[in-house]
């Protein structure tokens, strides 16, 4: 992710929401690849055991790489797309929650905890990587007209390590 790339974050209050929005952000030329989401019901995001091939359902299942992440204070989290690795990634040090782990991605504070308030509530968090101010502002009104809550763009950064134990 280089220094200047942006991502554009969204709270879902479904997957099946999460899944609409990321449908949509494939149909306005986001790459698969560079969509994320992370989601609190493994039950509701239709996943079988991903350590043998089970895989997201509809929208979400073409998005790269799926695994579940332990975060503490949250439980099991289902992840796809790069803020599985990104996430995994950031598993030096002491345990930290979402908020924290979002935080250190440069996403704001006051974000943060309302991603995952939303996360713990049942819902998805969707995010797009960006190269270009046009792609944020794309991405921004992608989101929004695709139902997601609090659509925010933040500098992507790996500054600071957390703990996230892969599952």
């Amino acid at each position: 992710m280089a220094g200047n790339s942006m991502a554009v974050f969204g709270i879902y209050p479904s997957s099946f929401d999460a899944e609409c929005g990321a449908a949509d952000l494939i149909s306005a030329g986001f790459a698969a690849q560079d969509i994320s989401v992370l989601l609190s019901d493994v039950r509701s995001a239709r996943v079988r055991d991903t350590h043998t091939g089970g895989l997201l359902g509809g929208a979400l299942g073409i998005l790269a790489g799926v695994g579940t992440l332990e975060i503490p204070g949250m439980g099991a989290m289902v992840a796809a797309g790069p803020i599985l690795g990104i996430l995994a990634g950031l598993g030096a040090g002491e345990g930290a929650g979402l908020m924290s782990a979002l935080v250190r991605l440069a996403v704001p504070e006051y974000e943060a905890k309302r991603y995952e308030a939303g996360v713990r509530d049942g819902g998805a968090l969707l995010s797009v990587h960006c190269d270009f101010p046009s792609q944020v502002k794309r991405a921004k009104q992608v989101l929004n007209s695709a139902g997601a809550n609090h659509v925010a763009a933040s500098h992507e950064s790996r500054s600071s390590p957390v703990a996230l134990a892969l599952v």
